[in-house]
């Protein structure tokens, strides 16, 4: 019984730098407030994406399940494609429906941590729970134009630069502007005022 106490107790020793380290407190260069973007900061600009990248949708679009596939940039269209692992078009989204786009991604312990720390006895398999893995995602707000819907859809993308070079080239073709890490759609009609009307 002393063993396992003693088992634990280093466990718990090994793991509070990992835990001290993940609190610290990160620190952002101020803000423009007029135009969003961090001042003093240059980010490079991604390289362009290719015409097709691999990706997984995610899901946001009725009557589509999650899938394996890719997506294209259809610049004669104007349109995002999503084509199956077959190379079938499943669906597409027109660059003129998209009000946003933005990278987000997701940390998820991984399948080999969960059967590690599941079947080690005595809480020696406790470590693994901290094996995680990144998914990146790029989210797409739409509003359709013919038929008024609103929603948003994502594509899993492997990496963090294909992510980068995909969304820097859609919000492109898009015509969409940076603020911050998302693109958006600016709305450069002045409103009425309202005795105007």
């Amino acid at each position: 019984m002393k063993n396992l106490h003693r088992i634990l107790a280093s466990l718990l020793l090994l793991s509070a730098p990992v835990s001290a380290a993940a609190q610290r407190a990160h620190t952002a260069p101020p803000a423009n407030q007029q135009t969003g973007t961090t001042t003093g900061v240059v980010t490079p600009t991604p390289p362009p994406a290719p015409q097709t990248v691999k990706a997984k949708y995610e899901g946001g679009l009725v009557g589509y399940r999650k899938s394996d596939g890719t997506i294209n940039f259809d610049d004669v269209n104007s349109r995002l494609v999503f084509k199956d692992k077959l190379g079938k078009e499943m669906f597409s989204v027109p660059y003129k429906a998209v009000v946003a786009a933005w990278p987000d991604t997701q940390s998820r312990r991984t399948t080999a941590g969960n059967v590690i720390a599941s079947t080690v006895p005595y809480g020696l398999g406790l470590p693994a729970l901290f094996i995680k893995k990144k998914y990146r995602y790029m989210v797409l707000q739409y509003r359709d134009p013919d038929t008024k819907a609103e929603g948003s859809t994502s594509f899993k993308l492997d990496t963090k630069e294909m992510l980068a070079s995909v969304l820097y080239t859609f919000a492109q073709k898009a015509g969409l502007t940076q603020r911050g890490e998302a693109y958006v759609r600016r709305n450069d009609t002045p409103t009425p005022h309202p005795n105007e009307q």
